[in-house]
C-alpha cells in the first residue's frame, strides 16, 4: 500500500510538472501572432483606391458647408466657393484642405494609380494661382485674420510639405500656386506661438500640440526659423509635465487625444534618451503596457457630426502610437496602433457625410505614419 501511494505522488507530481510548461508549438505560435500584430499595416493599392473617392466625391461638394466666418458687414454673405475658391468643397475649409491632401500622397505614392487623371484634373481646377491669392485675401481680412488657427494652418503646411516633395512637374506647378498662401501660414505660425503663454489642450481643433507637430514636420524641412519656434515653445510649455491623465480620455467629441499628441510632439523634440525620461515621468507605466490606459472608441450615432470625431480619434491614436513606437522600438505600441486603426478603418464607409468628409485624410496618416511615409 505504501509503495502503492508514493507510485500515486509520483504520477501527480509527473502530470503537474508537464501541465506547467506549455508545448513549444504553442510558444511558436504566439511569437508568430505578436510579430504579425506589430508589423505596421501596410498602405497599399487597394487601400488607397478605397480612400481616395472620399475626399474626391467632397472636393467640389460645396453644400451641406460650415464657414466659421466673421462677418463684417452684409457684403460678406456669399457662397462658400466665392470666399474660398481653392477650398470650398467637403464641409468646412480645413477638411478641404485635408482631403486635397489625401489626393496628392495617392497620386504621389501610386503614380499609375487607375484615378490619376480625373484627380489631378480636379486638383488642377482648385489649385490655381488665382484661387490662392482669393484664399490669401480672405486671411488678411480684418475680422478673419485668426481664421482656421491652428488647425487648418497644420493641415495646409501638410499638404505643402506634400507638395514640395511630389517630383512631377504637375506636383511642382501646384506646389508654385500655393507657395503665397503656403508663406502666409508659415508667418501666421510663427506670431502666435510667439505670442501664446500656455498651450491648449483639448481633443479638437485647437489643440496646440497637434498644430505644432504638423507644422514642425514641414519646417524641419522648409523653415528654421518655425522649428526653433516651435522646439522653443514646446519645451517651455511641456517638458514639466507629469503625470498626464489619459485614462480620462476621451471626451465625448474628441477626434485628438490630448496626452497622446503632446508625446508624439515631445517624441519630435526631444533626444530619444531624454524622451524615455519625460515620457516615463509623464505617462507613468504607459511604454510598458499602453493597452491597460487606453482601449479603442466606438461611435454611436454616425449621423452626428460631433460623436463622428470618434473614428477620427481611433486614427489618431494611432499615428501618435505610431510615431513613438517607432523611435521607441516599442511593440505594444505598435500593435495598439494597429488595434485602433482596424477599429475604425472597416466603418468609414456608412454613407454619412458626417464622417465621409474628413475620415480619409485621418486613415491615410494613420497609415504613413506606420511606414514613415510622411
Amino acid at each position: 500500500m505504501k509503495n502503492l501511494f508514493l507510485l500515486l505522488l509520483v504520477f501527480i507530481f509527473s502530470c503537474n510538472k508537464n501541465n506547467n510548461v506549455a508545448p513549444t508549438p504553442n510558444l511558436d505560435v504566439t511569437k508568430n501572432q505578436v510579430v504579425a500584430n506589430v508589423t505596421p499595416i501596410p498602405l497599399d493599392g487597394k487601400k488607397a483606391t478605397y480612400l481616395y473617392h472620399f475626399a474626391y466625391t467632397c472636393l467640389d461638394q460645396e453644400y451641406p458647408n460650415k464657414l466659421n466666418q466673421v462677418l463684417g458687414d452684409d457684403t460678406y454673405l456669399k457662397t462658400p466657393q466665392q470666399l474660398h475658391p481653392a477650398f470650398y468643397g467637403c464641409f468646412d475649409w480645413h477638411s478641404s484642405v485635408h482631403g486635397h491632401w489625401t489626393l496628392v500622397n495617392i497620386l504621389k505614392d501610386f503614380p499609375d494609380f487607375e484615378s490619376r487623371d480625373v484627380v489631378l484634373a480636379k486638383l488642377k481646377a482648385t489649385l490655381t494661382e488665382t484661387n490662392i491669392l482669393k484664399e490669401i485675401d480672405y486671411f488678411d481680412d480684418q475680422y478673419n485674420k485668426t481664421f482656421e488657427r491652428t488647425y487648418g494652418w497644420a493641415w495646409l503646411l501638410k499638404l505643402a510639405e506634400s507638395l514640395k516633395e511630389w517630383d512631377t512637374p504637375e506636383g511642382q506647378q501646384l506646389s508654385k500656386n500655393l507657395a503665397p498662401l503656403t508663406a502666409l501660414i508659415e508667418e501666421k505660425c510663427i506670431a502666435f506661438f510667439n505670442k501664446l503663454n500656455y498651450p491648449i489642450r483639448v481633443g479638437e481643433h485647437p489643440n496646440t500640440a497637434f498644430g505644432m507637430s504638423f507644422a514642425l514636420d514641414y519646417a524641419k524641412k522648409y523653415n528654421p526659423k518655425l522649428e526653433q519656434v516651435i522646439i522653443d515653445k514646446a519645451k517651455v510649455f511641456y517638458l514639466k509635465d507629469e503625470g498626464c491623465p489619459i485614462t480620462w480620455e476621451p471626451g465625448g467629441f474628441d477626434f485628438l487625444s490630448p496626452c497622446l499628441q503632446e508625446a508624439s510632439l515631445m517624441a519630435k523634440v526631444l533626444p530619444k534618451t531624454e524622451y524615455i525620461k519625460w515620457l516615463d515621468a509623464f505617462l507613468p507605466d504607459f511604454r510598458h503596457n499602453p493597452s491597460q490606459f487606453i482601449n479603442t472608441v466606438e461611435v454611436v450615432d454616425k449621423t452626428d457630426g460631433k460623436m463622428a470625431h470618434l473614428d477620427g480619434l481611433n486614427f489618431s491614436r494611432a499615428w501618435c502610437l505610431y510615431e513613438m513606437g517607432l523611435i521607441l522600438d516599442n511593440q505594444n505600441m505598435m500593435a495598439l496602433a494597429n488595434t485602433h486603426f482596424n477599429a475604425s478603418y472597416n466603418k468609414m464607409d456608412s454613407g454619412e457625410y458626417a464622417g465621409a468628409h474628413w475620415l480619409a485624410s485621418f486613415a491615410l496618416y494613420a497609415l504613413k505614419s506606420g511606414t514613415q511615409e510622411l
